[in-house]
């Protein structure tokens, strides 16, 4: 294996980790029927909600799930192509 193979590999454990961390952080939604109607209320009168802890878990999923995507697809590609 070459040094860019374990470089890359543990990029992508370290990235995989800490995707579970953040999504395991996050608070559950509120399930059922009484979730969906309770739901749009909920996101209606929490204007205020954008710099909470919830909002900014969310965009740190968001960017981590497209960091492990892209570094997913890329070791595949580089792998598969150039070594």
């Amino acid at each position: 294996m070459t040094v860019w193979q374990y470089i890359i590999g543990a990029a992508i454990i370290l990235v995989s980790i800490a995707l579970v961390a953040l999504v395991l952080m996050q608070e559950s939604r509120s399930a059922g029927l009484s979730g969906a109607i309770a739901g749009g209320a909920d996101t209606f009168f929490g204007k205020g909600k954008g710099k909470s802890m919830e909002k900014k878990l969310e965009k740190g999923t968001k960017i981590l799930a497209a960091a492990f995507f892209v570094l997913t697809l890329g070791a595949t590609v580089l792998f598969m192509f150039i070594f």
